[in-house]
């Protein structure tokens, strides 16, 4: 599994560098977590684990979920996420996970889901041109042609097209980690992360 934990973002700052340079920054709160499930080869058929996050009221967990946690010996929580290991790693239900296995210099994959945009038109979905903004055009922000009149007269599959923009699942790739810090289960990553506040994030080691 390498290094993986579940997280939320708190927001975005900037810190100074040694070199004395100004770094934006996203702060996130990553876990602790703690492994609700460990699957086998032998009883499921491959290797995975199940890590869980996130306070919960205990009167608003179903039944299925709350003897699955009580199954493992756990808390109950808000969110559970599985991630495949290797068959060589050892893991065992209850285990605690945080940001102690993340240290700076680290590169991390970030995924999480996007801000919604609502119904977008296809400059602002797809970066479209867009045809002349002056008087008498008649083709400002539009998408122009979509297909073929004969062969094969129909609207080719993955063109781009006005629709819903957003809300969707996107991974930031090596990203670095600038500073972790275990007291307040705090990870400092380099750059932007996909979502708003308060959204659940995955990191997990480049």
């Amino acid at each position: 599994m390498g290094t993986t934990i579940l997280g939320r973002k708190l927001g975005m700052t900037q810190v100074w560098s040694e070199d004395d340079r100004l770094i934006p920054v996203t702060v996130i709160e990553a876990g602790p977590c703690v492994i609700s499930q460990v699957k086998t080869v032998k009883r499921d058929g491959y290797t995975a684990i199940q890590l869980a996050y996130g306070d919960i009221d205990p009167r608003k967990v179903n039944r299925p979920d709350a003897g699955h946690f009580a199954k493992a010996g756990v808390d109950p929580k808000r969110y559970v996420a599985e991630f495949r290991v290797e068959g060589d790693e050892t893991f065992k239900a209850g285990q605690e996970v945080t940001v102690s296995g993340f240290e700076p210099g680290m590169q991390v994959h970030v995924s999480g889901t996007s801000k919604g945009k609502g119904f977008a038109g296809v400059m602002k979905r797809h970066n479209f041109k867009g045809g002349p903004g002056g008087h008498g055009s008649h083709f400002h922000r539009a998408p122009g042609s979509i297909g073929m009149c004969a062969s094969p007269s129909r609207v080719l599959k993955g063109t781009g097209l006005p629709g819903h923009m957003g809300a969707q699942t996107v991974t930031v790739r090596n990203l670095e980690v600038v500073k972790v810090d275990p007291e307040q289960n705090l990870l400092v990553i380099k750059g932007a992360v996909p979502g708003g506040k308060d959204s659940l994030l995955t990191i997990r080691q480049a």
